[in-house]
């Protein structure tokens, strides 16, 4: 039995159902994710451990959620998840990156699936730019050896992901690209591929990513940093 949060701040939700979710195991690492609701995925050292800092993180990707009005309808304990499926983890997965598609992530987005996705897309981007725009001027916190990137390199980091996703989606950036280029450069992209077509100025990839999984490893990662701002943002 999982072991459960009971406070308040985790008990003012309704459920309508279990929450699906998948597991990606790896040899020390376990990656617990929602199907339906990309970027919200935790880890933890076993499968218990990745199902209850989902469950944790549940209230920080409401709060993500909030503008984009998605009616997203959090768990009340771990009880509410059904995990299924369990997939076979890899080096990325040891690295503390989730990096296996979902179940159903190889299926194409309708209209309406797209239109919702790119509005969850957005609010995580959004999650991060609040989350940037916050740690502004603010000495960061770092790990008990030091560790930690500055914001400037937190930054780089996020925006130099971003251009490895894109050209995973089957595109390429021309130079000179700031964040909110690259954005809306990466949304046509990820709209000519739902619709199979080619997307902007297309490239060579060996093994293209598909769009549901382009945008839960997007949501996931920037959303991730931006919990991470947040966190090192506090008063010690």
């Amino acid at each position: 039995m999982l072991d459960t949060d009971t406070s308040p701040q985790n008990q003012n939700w309704g459920v309508t159902g279990p929450i699906e979710i998948y597991l990606e195991v790896g040899e020390k690492r376990v990656f617990a994710g929602a199907v339906d609701w990309p970027g919200w995925s935790r880890g933890g050292k076993t499968a218990d451990d990745a199902s209850v800092a989902l469950f944790e993180a549940a209230p920080r990707y409401a709060a993500a959620l909030k503008p984009a009005r998605a009616g997203f309808s959090g768990p009340k304990s771990v009880d509410d998840f059904a995990v299924v499926a369990r997939l076979k983890g890899d080096a990325s997965t040891e690295f503390g990156i989730p990096g296996q598609p979902a179940p159903g992530d190889d299926q194409d987005l309708d209209s309406g699936e797209l239109k919702r996705w790119v509005k969850l897309l957005r609010a995580a981007w959004a999650a991060w730019d609040n989350a940037a725009d916050a740690a502004e001027g603010i000495t960061l916190a770092v790990g008990p050896r030091g560790g930690g990137r500055t914001l400037v390199k937190m930054t780089t980091h996020v925006f130099e992901a971003e251009l490895a996703y894109l050209r995973q989606l089957g595109s390429k950036p021309t130079q000179g690209e700031d964040m909110t280029v690259l954005r809306e450069v990466a949304l046509e992209a990820l709209q000519a591929r739902a619709k199979n077509e080619s997307p902007p100025n297309p490239n060579q990839v060996k093994k293209l990513w598909s769009p549901r999984y382009y945008v839960r490893r997007s949501a996931w990662h920037t959303l991730d940093h931006a919990w991470e701002l947040e966190d090192r943002s506090r008063p010690t």
